[in-house]
């Protein structure tokens, strides 16, 4: 049994970057860039007016109310490119470029316009209402790096500069199944002593947003050359095999000696972990598998903490850890004196903006209802337990 640390050491030595392609712009949101972004102009590109309104001389409105003569106007795409004179204003439009010589805009609602004039009601001040040339990007500088995921916030700033294709991580291909002769198909009613097979698409979703391309594979029953069968077809169309259930030491617990037989690498089948002590890890052929527990709950918070890492190792994210954090125990969290326990808990934040993590109630590593309201796990060291109003690390599940 080795510690949760020494098993994602192992996933790192045996991970491998799978490459890079390069993909239309409007196709990578979700997708970790192989590249540095690198804008390839100032943005703003010129002075540019936050404000309807009028670009003027800071000075010429210091005496307020103040008449000035309009000489011209500034749209969006369309601006005055003259240079503004004492005693003159330029009818100004949200956007558009501050015409050379003006370094001051006052909005439309403080001013008065007629017969060819602009009579500024209050005066304005050096810089008002205008955003500089480069004051968001400058020309040159690295915008987002390499490594990160472009989000759908995010995927405007490649746009602004000119990336209509961008380099991306090519994403790993997993192949998915259950084990279990009692596991039947979702849309099957199970008979008597068997369950549907919730496990494998929850992977598969898990597997989505953490950028892999997930394929699940039928069940599989408690039958060894069956399980052998469906491992070998699987592994050839995947970066990463997971199966879930037969990890365990039962009679009818066959993974780790169906991998075996086959001629995989086991790096590890314990780990101090609660919930998720039997989850495998090792290597058949060029795939990484894991054989993780059964039980949702097992099979989820080992899929946090081992295969979403991987999965980012091979994209060569700059961060593949779970974001962790610190907050306030909103109940006595519980450990185990041998393994360390990620217990399932929900945020909130208490009368003075603590962040405050309380465990959710379950009825253990089967309870997937309850998990499925969980945003993050508490983590307890092995050997104590965290006391209500004690503050301790979590990992953030979304």
């Amino acid at each position: 049994m080795i510690p949760v640390a020494k098993a994602l050491k192992i996933i790192e030595r045996e991970s491998n970057p799978l490459g890079t392609e390069r993909i239309n712009l409007a196709d990578s949101i979700g997708r970790i860039l192989a590249e540095n972004v690198v804008a390839d102009t100032d943005l703003p590109p010129f002075d540019r007016s936050q404000m309807d309104g009028y670009a003027v001389k800071a000075t010429d409105t210091k005496i307020a109310p103040a008449t000035l003569k309009i000489v011209g106007e500034s749209a969006a795409g369309r601006g005055w490119h003259k240079t503004l004179k004492k005693g003159e204003a330029v009818r100004i439009m949200t956007g558009a470029p501050v015409p050379a010589g003006a370094d001051a805009v006052q909005k439309i609602e403080l001013t008065e316009e007629k017969d060819g004039k602009v009579v500024i009601l209050e005066p304005t001040g050096k810089d008002r209402f205008i955003i500089r040339k480069g004051a968001e990007i400058k020309n040159g500088r690295t915008v987002i790096k390499k490594g990160e995921m472009l989000t759908s916030a995010g995927i405007a700033v490649p746009a602004a500069i000119g990336y209509a294709k961008i380099k991306v991580a090519k994403r790993p291909r997993v192949a998915i199944f259950s084990t279990g002769t009692e596991v039947v198909e979702i849309a099957k009613k199970p008979k008597r002593d068997q369950i549907r097979n919730s496990n494998s698409l929850m992977l598969a979703a898990l597997c989505l947003s953490a950028g892999a391309e997930p394929e699940i594979f039928p069940t599989v029953g408690d039958n060894i050359s069956d399980l052998k069968s469906q491992i070998s077809d699987s592994i050839e169309r995947a970066d990463i095999l997971i199966t879930t259930g037969g990890v365990s030491v039962g009679k009818y617990d066959l993974t780790k000696l169906a991998l075996q037989e086959l001629g995989a690498k086991i790096f590890f089948d314990k780990v101090a972990l609660k919930p998720g002590k039997p989850t495998v890890f090792g290597k058949l052929k060029k795939t990484c598998v894991f054989g993780l527990p059964g039980n949702p709950v097992s099979a989820a918070v080992t899929f946090h903490l081992f295969v979403r890492h991987l999965i980012g190792r091979m994209q060569n994210v700059v961060n593949p850890c779970l974001r962790d954090g610190l907050a306030v125990a909103g109940d006595r969290a519980k450990g185990t004196r041998e393994r360390d326990t990620y217990l399932p808990s929900k945020l909130s934040t208490d009368a003075v903006g603590r962040l405050v993590a309380t465990s959710v109630r379950w009825m253990g590593s089967s309870d997937f209802v309850s998990f499925a309201s969980a945003d993050s796990l508490i983590f307890v060291p092995k050997g104590r337990d965290i006391e209500k109003g004690e503050v301790g690390r979590i990992v953030f599940l979304v």
